[in-house]
């Protein structure tokens, strides 16, 4: 964090030692280092809601985007569709109003009515074994 080597650290020893004295050597390390732990504690908590502003935001960009694709999307195949429903109305003006047909749509042919065949009658079976051989 600061690049302090051990000849800088037992120089600021030696010089605490002198300055404080012995005696209120400890309480004054102790100071510091209650001090250092407020310093710690405010960096990391000002590092975390950093960190949620930063998540919040590419989320709100996320939600952004998301919401563009959707839209675009969404019209996309809105756009595919609407032939589709043109088709269908045409159909359905077309089913209620049979005399107004397109006028490029080919003549429709009769088709012949389709009868069923008459049934046919199987050979009576073998008296003796059931099935004719």
């Amino acid at each position: 964090m600061f690049d302090i080597g051990w000849s800088e650290m037992a120089i600021i020893a030696v010089v605490a030692l002198l300055v404080i004295g012995p005696k209120e050597l400890p309480t004054a390390l102790r100071a510091f280092a209650q001090w250092s732990k407020t310093a710690r504690k405010l960096a990391r908590e000002f590092q975390s809601g950093m960190d949620e502003l930063v998540r919040h935001a590419d989320l709100d960009d996320a939600k952004k985007a998301i919401a563009t694709a959707k839209s675009s999307v969404k019209q996309q195949i809105e756009q595919a569709i609407e032939p589709a429903t043109e088709v269908v109305n045409e159909i359905k003006s077309a089913a209620t109003d049979p005399a107004s047909k397109p006028a490029d749509a080919p003549p429709v042919a009769s088709v012949p009515a389709v009868t069923a065949p008459a049934e046919q009658k199987s050979p009576p079976a073998d008296a003796a074994g059931g099935q004719a051989a």
